[in-house]
């Protein structure tokens, strides 16, 4: 008998040798399940789930199955079952008679299965065990049994247990590793829904994942996930949960300094991931910290020699540190001035190609970081060679750079922006979605808002398509889901907000306004209808401000900015204006928006903008002797009131005083006010009728009080444009020239201006 045993053992061993290691795994798992069966109804059930787990994971992969079948499999199962199984193993029951670990692997397994399709994926049943999977990968199941067994008597029935309780118990304290995959196979399922990401940070999946990356075996896959919803939620994950994510940087953070070289540059890409909103780095005195450290440990890896696809990842990190605390922990300022060049040696390369060859997805993203950290040397050389060696110690080390380093920056940034500029000229209209063309165009236009002398012959030919490119996004209205998408992900601030049509026409605004000002690209953008674009702009612009505030209505620069381009083409273009259809259309929206702008105290500036833009136009317009447009009336009325509040008389002898209203403004305001009221002199000497208005809305009777009331005129430049527009009244209105000498004759302020005396009649 002895013999026959020993030959039965040996041919058994045979045998297993014939089977796969997987297939000896599911051999093992069947045995132990029938096992621990205490009757033949759990061995029939045992049997059953291991052979339900085999039909869905090796006989019919999921991976195989078209949807119909998927859905069938999802019925015959029961939407219900795989999360029963799963809190059947974690309370311990004892009641199912099967391995708890058993009833994880399959509950996992089936909702992998069920996942790999996204409309089983998006079932409520499968959502609603997210936060189930979430704690296993974070506290692992033992955890979980513990916090239900502390809970009650009822997570432990049959009073202290005995010792198959004990052993059952110890054999889910660890997930083996296919549970871990499948638990992550759900997860990304639902993180790559519609609102996939939403659902994952409602659920929790912030924390949990912040946990679950301490664990050795969950480590790479949880930050892996992580990062893919942080790059998708990354301010409200940020908001939401900013302990446990700074927590988990820092970590990250002191990883990277401690990693040899290629494990660094390895890690590049991923703590870019992981960074926060630059709002939510400034109140983070140890994260300023840890990236100090970071910058220190890349500084000898970009001062190495890379491949491409080796600095890449460095220059996309370290647009991302400029983004959080700008230059001020980069390094020296002979670093500083490495960086920006490999940035822009980068940007060469990458761009100066021959048509039709168009970078890489990759190359693209190394791009755009380059693209980031060329605007941001742009801030600080186009104003630190006047400091040079006088910049104070706290100061950026790029801002401390001396005049020779700071021009020796601005040509490796001259060098580059002339490559974007050929890039440019390549691109044809059905390329006007491509984001990465929209981070191109941006990086241009930032360039632009600091510097028109360089490369001026190479932006007039451009103007063409640059503001085709503006025309093409702002007609559109919303982006298209790649733009949005692209804006969303970015790793870096693009300015922040949501990407809208108006987004590419905000870029080119600030350059507009310097290049409208220059005679040779202003002749450009009037050929290619510039004016019409920019009045577009202003009226889409306060349309979704009203639509979207009915109350405060928030200030918007790029308005303000708008009409300042418009301004200069007024003052230097004045037949365009009259001929241009586009300057009635403004003249409209002006007469319709400013009496709302009249009770906004923040937005006052607009209003003054709009004040002076009316102005300006009216003052070209040739008299008329029929009835005057009550639109253009009531434009006037609000104009007068708007101008007559920003002066109140001075106290005893003292000078004229800006009002409590204009105060807060009046250093962005008064530039506008005085032009104002130079055009409302040029208005009344165009349209005799103005004159009368001029005395019933008020506006002469308190200008000729506030300055007769006060001791001294307000400064020279104020002073100027009060007395321009009282001769112009005095001038064509007897009436008006009758008030004036009699209120010049009280003294004052008004008995000062000389040519407003000999306008009335009155010497010197």
């Amino acid at each position: 008998m002895g013999d026959q045993a020993a030959e039965e053992e040996e041919q058994g061993a045979a045998g297993g040798r014939c089977l796969s290691e997987a297939q000896t795994q599911v051999l093992d798992r069947c045995l132990h399940a029938l096992r621990h069966a205490k009757n033949d109804s759990q061995t029939l059930a045992a049997l059953m789930l291991q052979w339900m787990k085999n039909l869905i994971t090796r006989l019919c992969p999921a991976s195989q199955l078209d949807p119909a079948t998927m859905r069938r499999v999802f019925e015959a199962v029961g939407p219900a079952l795989p999360a029963r199984l799963l809190v059947t193993a974690l309370r311990d029951a004892g009641g199912a008679g099967l391995p708890p670990q058993e009833l994880l692997s399959l509950g996992s397994a089936l909702l992998a299965a069920l996942s790999t399709d996204p409309n089983m994926a998006a079932r409520p049943q499968l959502l609603a065990t997210v936060p189930l999977l979430l704690g296993l990968l974070a506290d692992g199941p033992g955890s979980q049994q513990q916090n239900r067994a502390e809970t009650g008597p009822e997570a432990r029935p049959g009073g202290s247990g005995g010792e198959g309780d004990e052993s059952r118990r110890s054999e889910v304290k660890s997930l083996d590793e296919a549970v871990v995959a499948d638990c992550f196979q759900v997860l990304t399922a639902v993180l790559g829904l519609l609102r996939g990401p939403e659902r994952l940070l409602a659920r929790g999946a912030v924390p949990a994942l912040c946990r679950a990356a301490g664990q050795n075996r969950c480590h790479q896959r949880a930050l892996s996930l992580l990062g893919c919803l942080l790059s998708r939620t990354r301010e409200e994950a940020w908001r939401k949960h900013p302990a446990e994510l700074l927590s988990l940087l820092l970590r990250l953070c002191s990883e990277f300094c401690r990693a040899s070289d290629p494990t660094r540059l390895q890690m590049c890409a991923q703590l870019v991931r992981f960074l926060p909103p630059p709002e939510a780095a400034l109140q983070s005195a140890e994260l300023r910290e840890a990236v100090g450290r970071v910058w220190a440990a890349l500084r000898p890896t970009l001062q190495a020699k890379l491949t491409p696809k080796q600095i890449g990842p460095v220059l996309v990190l370290s647009a991302c540190l400029l983004d959080l605390y700008g230059w001020e922990s980069v390094g020296p300022a002979r670093f500083c001035c490495l960086l920006v060049n490999r940035a822009c040696v980068e940007v060469r390369m990458g761009l100066e190609e021959p048509p039709g060859n168009d970078p890489s997805p990759e190359l693209q993203n190394t791009l755009t970081g380059c693209y980031r950290i060329m605007e941001a040397a742009m801030e600080q050389a186009c104003t630190a060679g006047a400091a040079g060696a006088t910049a104070p110690p706290h100061c950026s080390a790029l801002s401390a750079l001396s005049l020779q380093q700071s021009r020796q920056v601005l040509e490796v940034l001259q060098e580059a922006f002339s490559a974007v500029i050929f890039y440019l000229q390549q691109v044809e209209s059905d390329r006007f979605s491509d984001p990465f063309v929209l981070a191109t165009f941006r990086a241009l236009c930032a360039w632009l808002a600091e510097e028109t002398s360089c490369l001026k012959e190479e932006v007039t030919a451009l103007l063409p398509f640059l503001i085709g490119y503006a025309r093409r996004h702002l007609q559109e209205g919303a982006a298209k889901p790649s733009l949005s998408d692209w804006t969303a992900r970015l790793s870096f601030s693009e300015g922040g907000g949501a990407w809208t049509g108006t987004g590419a026409l905000r870029y080119l605004l600030p350059a507009l306004c310097h290049l409208s000002a220059e005679d040779a690209p202003r002749k450009v953008l009037l050929s290619v209808d510039a004016p019409a674009l920019l009045v577009d702009f202003l009226i889409r612009t306060w349309t979704d401000l009203r639509g979207r505030s009915l109350t405060a209505l928030p200030r918007d620069p790029s308005m303000e900015t708008a009409c300042s381009a418009l301004l200069n083409v007024m003052v230097t273009e004045p037949d365009s204006v009259r001929n241009d259809p586009c300057f009635r259309t403004l003249e409209v929206h002006l007469s319709e928006a400013l009496p709302v702008l009249m009770n906004k105290p923040r937005l006052l500036v607009l209003a003054a903008n709009y004040c002076t833009l009316g102005l300006m136009i009216g003052r070209l317009k040739a008299p008329t002797g029929g009835p005057v447009d009550s639109g253009q009336r009531r434009f006037f009325s609000v104009t007068l009131r708007f101008l007559r509040g920003a002066l109140r008389p001075g106290s005893g002898s003292g000078p004229v005083q800006v009002s409590s209203d204009w105060e807060e403004s009046w250093d962005e305001a008064a530039e506008l006010w005085r032009l104002s009221l130079q055009a409302l002199g040029g208005c009344v000497r165009a349209q005799p009728w103005l004159s009368g208005l001029i005395r019933d809305e008020g506006w002469l009777r308190h200008t000729v009080g506030v300055l007769t009331q006060s001791g001294a005129a307000p400064e020279r430049h104020s002073q100027e444009a009060l007395e321009e527009a009282l001769c112009a009244v005095a001038e064509r209105c007897p009436d008006c020239r009758r008030e004036v000498r009699e209120a010049t004759r009280s003294g004052g302020a008004l008995g000062r201006m000389k040519r407003l005396k000999a306008a009335v009649g009155l010497k010197d």
